[in-house]
């Protein structure tokens, strides 16, 4: 066993591959430990990996390699109806013939439960998510949302240490998916329950978790809380699947402690935190968040790099303005500035200086 493995996580992934072929691997040895009462969102693109595990979890698949370890026991081959683990769905799974309370009743009644504690804690269940008066009504006169409460009451209403959910609010509108979010975080800290999350949605995993696993390719290329992984991305992929960013390429020709020199492709020279380039001659992708970059002269700090850059585009977005520039030959840089008295509104073709710290930008993988 890997001490992946051998730590006091209370889900763990030991080494786990998946192949549905036998020759190409979905999951590519993956460990993952995951602390009781955590909050993990395992984010990524269609294809990365992400809801295989959520499914071999769930033992809905099967691991082709590895153990899957749930309060320290291996559960590769306990049948899911059999691991106490609570679950929901994008689609809800509801069953239409059934009363609300009847679905959040049903998982209690295979479970052999009495009729008076069933009551008890479907009514609890219910309470929860703010349905209690909807009971009686069957899933079809139920919004979407109401539905998709009712189903996070049926996977809590048994009391497990774990829930699973499969990309739960992709159904809903914006505005209710929002505030779904926080519902779902505020109940799963508040009973304590460990909930594992998959989404394709950064703001939603980012909003949500305590943690967050980024998935590609079948590996988790970072593994982070939300702030670290926008802050701190530790290679391309990551940087530019969380949040916006800006890209310039070169190639780094010094490495000093914290500091890297990077001439761009364009021939301008910038200064770089150092964070997945090895040796001077590699080709590098230098990565900067549009809100780490000002243009208005007072603002740029001291110590700040400067470049030259045209305006292409400035767009007002209420709380903040959007301009798209020309920098170093790239037409899709991005800076977000926040609306102040004090910030001087652009115009296309207007050339401006920009400056950012060297901290902020930070030098990635090619």
């Amino acid at each position: 066993m890997t001490d992946t493995a051998a730590n006091d996580g209370f889900v763990v992934f030991d080494r786990v591959q998946k192949s549905y072929d036998g020759e190409n691997l979905v999951v590519k040895d993956l460990n993952l430990s995951v602390a009781r009462g955590e909050f993990l969102t395992m984010l990524g693109p269609s294809g990365s990996g992400k809801t295989t595990c959520l499914m071999m979890l769930a033992g809905f698949e099967t691991a082709t390699h590895g153990d899957i370890l749930l309060g320290g026991k291996p559960i590769n081959n306990i049948p899911p109806h059999k691991r106490g683990i609570g679950m929901v769905f994008q689609n809800y799974a509801l069953f239409p013939h059934m009363t609300i309370a009847e679905n959040l009743s049903f998982p209690l009644e295979v479970r052999k439960m009495g009729k008076s504690e069933r009551e008890a804690k479907v009514k609890r269940a219910l309470d929860m998510v703010e349905m209690g008066a909807f009971g009686g009504r069957r899933p079809s006169q139920l919004s979407g949302g109401q539905q998709q409460r009712v189903a996070l009451a049926r996977a809590l209403v048994f009391e497990p240490e774990l829930v699973l959910m499969d990309e739960p609010l992709g159904a809903l509108d914006k505005q209710l998916r929002e505030k779904m979010q926080f519902e779902i975080t505020h109940l799963a800290h508040s009973l304590g329950i460990t909930t594992v999350y998959v989404t394709h949605d950064q703001t939603e995993a980012l909003t949500m978790s305590d943690n967050v696993a980024v998935f590609d390719d079948g590996r988790i290329q970072q593994l982070a809380p939300p702030a670290d992984l926008y802050e701190k991305p530790q290679n391309s992929f990551v940087a530019q699947f969380i949040g916006e960013n800006n890209t310039l390429e070169g190639v780094v020709t010094e490495i000093k402690d914290d500091t890297c020199i990077v001439r761009l492709d364009g021939g301008e020279v910038i200064d770089a935190t150092p964070i997945n380039v090895s040796n001077v001659g590699d080709r590098t992708k230098v990565s900067i968040r549009p809100e780490r970059v000002e243009y208005n002269k007072d603002r740029i700090q001291e110590g700040a790099h400067t470049l030259k850059a045209e305006v292409l585009e400035f767009i007002y977005m209420g709380d903040i303005f959007r301009t798209r520039l020309r920098v170093a030959g790239n037409d899709e840089f991005v800076i977000k500035t926040r609306n102040a008295p004090d910030v001087d509104r652009l115009v296309p073709g207007q050339q401006i200086e920009i400056g950012w710290l060297p901290s902020d930008c930070r030098a990635l993988d090619a």
